[in-house]
């Protein structure tokens, strides 16, 4: 392709690009300048009479020499010289500059950096012996890596026809006959290629006009998830709770998102949900008072549509990402593990999604109005924060004061480090109010990948309750800890399959309760196709929350449908 560099335009080289012959065929990039023109005069050599075909024809063919000429194929381009300056003509002198142009060469051999091994060699050659066009530099050097100028593309042209010309009038047209046989035989290897490659150009933009007719918008996709499952357990009935997203995901300046969220539910439960609500107060269950240690994450989800995420997210400087909006959910910006975080591609319990201490049940299950950041100091090291009122909108009143600053809040602070891909640490820090009670917790979260198949993580924290609890009506002044293990093991029986098994106490503490809950998980998760993940689990909860009244066994066949 020709480049414009300052005032002065010049050939680069483009990709190669090989064609079949038992002859040499310069790259599809070196005919860029020329093959089409020859093609198309070729149609007219058809049609027209002696003379008009030997003066187009052949004219082409030195244009097609001298792209040859100019364009090297190797693979690796040559090293282009650094601000060099502005040399000697090659092929016209330059009358504000040049006074001592080297005369017209007589045979290639005379140019002390040219080579008969070298690729181009032969059509250099041709090009000198023939059509006497190429001159060289007062040094005697062709300088083949030198830029080549418009003016001097123009000349050579000029130079090839007059010269063919000249051949037709002297009868002498017989010299280049084999010339033009290669042409020929050009034009035959690569109207196959070009062919295809138009094929492809009209496919692609047939692809193009059906998906601009069927995109959602020019700014907006729309992604949608359906997690849905089969479920029973100790003193249950067999139940399938289920829960529906729609995500409007906008971006108008592709680095910027704002994210609207509707979800909706069929109000379903299962086994442990049931003992957890109804045996006392639900402190530690999916939807518990004091901390999340549930079972299935998707239950109790009311069947109203409700906006459950609503933010915008941008990067006021390259380092530096803030959200604001007004429904966020605290444990999407903190505490993330890429094997325990998501209930629809790993652990189906709400337990082993978060650090129950870190994230706040009662202001991450509903959400609320705040801001989050992202502050990436290095490749390894992120501080993140967010802020999440979960009343907002409330003026107050109630259970609870409400508005921005009021109870229910949370706010978290997170230091990431990576030692490298495999090994991730998060040091992790909350302050809420949550129901009258002041919350202060420190967390650790630790994911390590140990190949491509084996990898753990792992979550502690340790906290401090005290308040009179406005829920609970109860004084409260606990310092509980909690902690979750566990592993993944990937390509199970089934290639891209994910098995895990993960055990922990979501509130252990000896001033609640007469026992402590202990959660355990494990599932084998494997993809039906891009779509429709299914996701067999087995689930168990001992003394749930923190009530020695047995052990709860459940068995859930998880489908999860995303477009």
């Amino acid at each position: 392709m020709i480049q414009n560099s300052g005032n002065a335009s010049r050939i680069v080289q483009t990709s190669e690009f090989s064609a079949p012959s038992t002859i040499y065929h310069p790259p599809l990039s070196e005919l860029n300048l020329s093959s089409l023109a020859i093609a198309s005069l070729f149609r007219i050599w058809l049609r027209n009479d002696r003379v008009k075909k030997l003066f187009w024809c052949f004219g082409s063919l030195g244009l097609l020499q001298l792209a040859v000429l100019i364009t090297p194929t190797s693979a690796t381009p040559p090293p282009t010289p650094s601000s060099p300056p502005l040399p000697r003509s090659l092929l016209l002198p330059d009358p504000l500059t040049e006074t001592d142009s080297m005369d017209q060469l007589r045979s290639v051999d005379e140019l002390s950096d040219v080579q008969p091994g070298d690729w181009a060699y032969q059509a250099l050659k041709a090009l000198v012996e023939k059509y006497g066009v190429i001159t060289g530099y007062p040094d005697r050097t062709f300088r083949r890596n030198r830029p080549l100028t418009r003016y001097e593309f123009a000349a050579v042209m000029n130079a090839v026809i007059t010269q063919i010309e000249q051949y037709f009038i002297s009868g002498e047209i017989g010299r280049i006959r084999e010339d033009f046989a290669m042409l020929r035989r050009l034009q035959e290897s690569y109207d196959n290629i070009l062919g295809s490659v138009r094929d492809r150009v009209q496919t692609l933009e047939n692809k193009i006009g059906t998906l601009e007719q069927r995109q959602f918008s020019t700014t907006t996709q729309l992604k949608g998830q359906l997690a849905a499952g089969l479920t029973d357990g100790s003193n249950a009935s067999s139940t399938i709770p289920m829960r529906v997203r729609l995500d409007l995901n906008t971006s108008f300046t592709g680095t910027d998102l704002l994210r609207t969220q509707l979800e909706a539910g069929n109000n379903g439960g299962d086994a442990i949900s049931k003992i957890q609500s109804t045996r006392g107060p639900n402190l530690l269950g999916t939807l518990g008072l004091l901390a999340d240690g549930g079972g299935l994450d998707f239950v109790s989800y009311p069947n109203t549509v409700r906006i459950s995420k609503l933010y915008y997210t941008f990067a006021p400087a390259r380092n530096l990402r803030l959200t604001v909006g007004g429904r966020l959910n605290p444990g999407e910006f903190i505490d993330y593990n890429r094997f325990a975080n998501d209930s629809l591609e790993n652990f189906s319990s709400s337990f082993f999604m978060n650090n129950p201490l870190i994230v706040q049940n009662p202001v991450d299950r509903p959400g609320g109005a705040g801001a989050a950041i992202a502050w990436t100091f290095t490749p390894s090291l992120t501080l993140k924060g967010v802020y999440v009122a979960a009343d907002a909108s409330s003026p107050g009143g109630g259970s609870t004061k409400g508005g921005l600053f009021g109870d229910r809040n949370q706010g978290s602070l997170e230091l990431e480090y990576s030692f490298n891909k495999a090994l991730v640490t998060r040091l992790q820090y909350t302050s809420a109010t949550v129901n009258g009670v002041a919350i202060n917790a420190g967390g650790l979260n630790v994911e390590w990948a140990f190949n491509r198949q084996f990898a753990a993580f792992g979550r502690f924290g340790i906290g401090r309750y005290a308040g009179f609890n406005t829920v609970l009506d109860r004084q409260l002044s606990l310092t509980p800890i909690t902690w979750a293990l566990g592993g993944t093991i990937r390509n199970i029986v089934i290639p891209g399959s994910v098995a895990g098994l993960a055990i922990g106490q979501p509130f252990v503490t000896s001033d609640l309760g007469n026992a402590t809950q202990t959660n355990v998980e494990a599932y084998y998760r494997f993809n039906l196709n891009d779509s429709v993940i299914f996701s067999p689990a087995f689930l168990v909860v001992t003394n749930p929350n923190n009530r020695a009244i047995g052990t709860i066994f459940e068995w859930v066949v998880r489908m999860n449908f995303s477009f």
